[in-house]
């Protein structure tokens, strides 16, 4: 398959790994193979970031130095020390892994791509990129910044995400990978990606492959990747109440498993199509044994990736604890608030509460 290439793979990955050796990132997570290491950036590099990866990175590592002290943390700890990088089960998804790890291979990250596979959050293309700079085994990836050079590479003229572009993607990625410096390889090309081949404007005459590119031959080079067609996203409504004692508002973790599980929430009550927010929040006072008129003190919105939340907010200020049981809610000061893994809606209610 290799000969139907428009170009010699062995020319290609010659001139980006001369590229790279001049051009690539010193990253924190470079320059060893410790496939811990490499695992743990490449879950947090999943939709985020490399700039907001960094801080985090360090700081787990600081307290979560293996893999073995990762399974035995609290899920609690781990979620709180994720707090602030969003898609949350990513961490759920890390501290499992973890204790698959530990239990299932003996505490040793298997090498072999299908095995990494079984791991709890780890693709295809995670999964090849441990394996790959952890092991240097010849095993392909296919993130976003790969998936962009190779629509350009190739002038795939069709939307990126479709079945039959990934087959397509997938299948020049296996042959472009070389069997041999497979780890620089790897690393090159996000970097390529990251720093080259960029989403808008690329600046093509940095690039290695400036005269293979076939997107840049047919001037397609700021048209490549094609947009996806955006999806219309729902709304889902609720009723956020702030329970205020002394300067202390009361939140309380959502259950571990789910959407959004194990991070810190304002007491929140779903709110349905029609539905009165003064008939919900009556529940909520019948939850917590509460007397007194609460206050609406705005709106926020929230877009998360599969729907947009809008919660109504109110506030009420108590004198004495109501029925309010001890255990899943916690009494903290506004100071305090800033520092827990309250998910992005709820900041957005905090922020509004420290702005006032």
């Amino acid at each position: 398959m290799a000969s139907s290439l428009p170009f010699s793979c062995a020319d290609l990955v010659t001139r980006l790994l001369a590229w790279y050796g001049h051009a690539g990132r010193d990253l924190p997570w470079r320059n060893n193979r410790d496939p811990y290491r490499i695992w743990l950036s490449e879950i947090m590099l999943q939709q985020t970031t490399v700039a907001a990866v960094i801080g985090y990175y360090q700081r787990f590592l600081e307290k979560f130095s293996t893999v073995d002290a990762l399974a035995s943390a609290p899920l609690e700890d781990v979620i709180d020390l994720w707090a602030g990088l969003g898609y949350y089960s990513r961490a759920r998804n890390l501290h499992a892994a973890a204790q698959m790890i530990v239990a299932q291979f003996d505490g040793s990250f298997p090498a072999e791509v299908d095995q990494l596979q079984q791991l709890p959050g780890v693709g295809r293309s995670t999964a090849g990129a441990i394996s790959a700079l952890a092991f240097d085994r010849q095993a392909s990836i296919l993130d976003g910044n790969v998936r962009r050079v190779l629509c350009r590479l190739f002038a795939l003229e069709e939307p990126p995400r479709s079945a039959s572009a990934e087959k397509k993607l997938w299948s020049w990625s296996e042959q472009l990978t070389p069997a041999e410096h497979v780890h620089d390889y790897t690393q090159a090309i996000m970097d390529l990606g990251a720093m080259v081949c960029l989403p808008r404007k690329p600046p093509c005459d940095d690039c290695p492959w400036i005269d293979l590119c076939q997107a840049k031959m047919l001037k397609l080079e700021n048209q490549l990747p094609l947009k996806q067609v955006a999806k219309k996203i729902p709304t889902r409504n609720e009723v956020t109440l702030l329970i205020n004692l002394q300067g202390r508002c009361l939140v309380r973790r959502r259950i571990a498993e789910g959407f959004l599980g194990g991070l810190w929430e304002f007491p929140t009550i779903s709110l349905s199509d029609g539905e009165n927010p003064a008939v919900k929040l009556s529940l909520l006072y019948d939850d917590f044994g509460l007397r007194g008129v609460a206050e609406n003190i705005g709106q926020i919105q929230h877009v998360y990736s599969h729907f947009r939340l809008q919660t109504n907010i109110y506030r009420i200020e108590i004198e004495d604890l109501p029925r309010i049981a001890e255990g899943e809610n916690s009494w903290f000061s506004l100071e305090q608030l800033q520092k827990i893994a309250l998910h992005g809606a709820h900041k957005k209610v905090l922020a509004m509460l420290i702005g006032e």
